[in-house]
């Protein structure tokens, strides 16, 4: 299941969505259907390195299986 970037053409608003088949996403913020699709940048994960966590740059978080999804804040990375 792809995840698309959608900006809004009625509200301007940004926002990402998970999208299964052929769904038509609707806006979060006015629900209007008047979208257009933005070009993604791909990622991926190169062998050894770790992707960015800002609770770990920060020094808030501690937890060293970060990257393997072992804390509640894997969800801002």
């Amino acid at each position: 299941m792809p995840i698309y970037e959608y900006v809004c053409q009625a509200c301007g608003r940004e926002f990402e969505e998970l999208l299964r088949g052929d769904e038509k996403p609707a806006c979060p913020s006015c629900g209007k259907r008047r979208l257009k699709q933005q070009f993604s940048v791909a990622a991926a994960h190169a062998e050894g390195s770790q992707p960015s966590c800002p609770a770990r740059e920060t020094g808030a978080c501690g937890v060293s299986n970060c990257a393997a999804g072992g804390c509640g804040l894997a969800h801002l990375t």
